[in-house]
């Protein structure tokens, strides 16, 4: 089964250099020149991608936070890509969680000798970790650090389906009908499950480190 990569790259001739070559050799290419695209893009399908490449001078955002970001959120390789090949930055990316770096210019071969290598050993999994909160969907399990928290059916599957649409407004409607309760579920449902689980998480609603409520909209949750 082929691969999904995704390439944040804003440099035209650098885009279309590894994309080729990746698609060559059997992979998916997903290429993103704008780092905040890539990662609600990457956020609303975390089970998609299978490894990321990530150049570091990007606009509006820097490649390291970009790696921060994704590493605190996502369990997903990442193989920095970038013409900042000092000691120093490829020691930074490595303490961010990058698992490999790449200094510009490279033979494209050599990158996806790395995106194979990577591929082998890192096991994928439906897990997701952000800051002290893991939440396995696979095993329908929470975590706070390394306490377990019990929740209900109803409340582990809007927990999920709010992680899946990071930083995005989630209505209560929507809410209510990705975890299968009818259309016309009373607000107040929703409402008493997002307080239960922010109490079971730790998660206080006047100071939200999760769950945000916009005013008349709905909840979001934030990374």
């Amino acid at each position: 089964m082929s691969k999904n990569i995704m390439l944040i790259e804003d440099d035209k001739k650098m885009q279309e250099l590894i994309q080729e070559y990746l698609e060559n050799f059997g992979f998916n290419l997903s290429v993103f020149g704008e780092p905040k695209e890539a990662l609600d893009e990457l956020f609303s399908k975390q089970s998609f991608y299978d490894l990321v490449v990530l150049d570091l001078m990007l606009p509006n955002m820097d490649g390291f936070d970009v790696c921060k970001i994704i590493k605190n959120t996502v369990d997903i390789p990442i193989i920095i890509s970038s013409a900042r090949g000092d000691i120093g930055n490829k020691i930074y990316g490595y303490e961010l969680g990058a698992d490999d770096y790449l200094a510009k210019p490279y033979n494209p071969r050599e990158l996806v000798l790395k995106v194979e290598t990577l591929l082998k050993r890192y096991k994928k999994s439906n897990s997701f970790k952000i800051n002290n909160l893991t939440i396995d969907e696979i095993n329908r399990t929470v975590k706070i650090k390394d306490y377990k928290v019990d929740l209900t059916k109803a409340e582990f599957d809007i927990l999920l389906f709010l992680i899946k649409h990071t930083n995005s407004i989630c209505s209560r409607e929507q809410i209510a009908t990705a975890i299968g309760l009818p259309i016309d579920t009373k607000k107040r449902v929703i409402d008493m499950h997002i307080s239960n689980i922010r109490y079971k998480i730790g998660d206080d609603a006047k100071n939200p480190e999760f769950i945000k409520s916009i005013w008349g909209m709905g909840y979001k949750f934030v990374s």
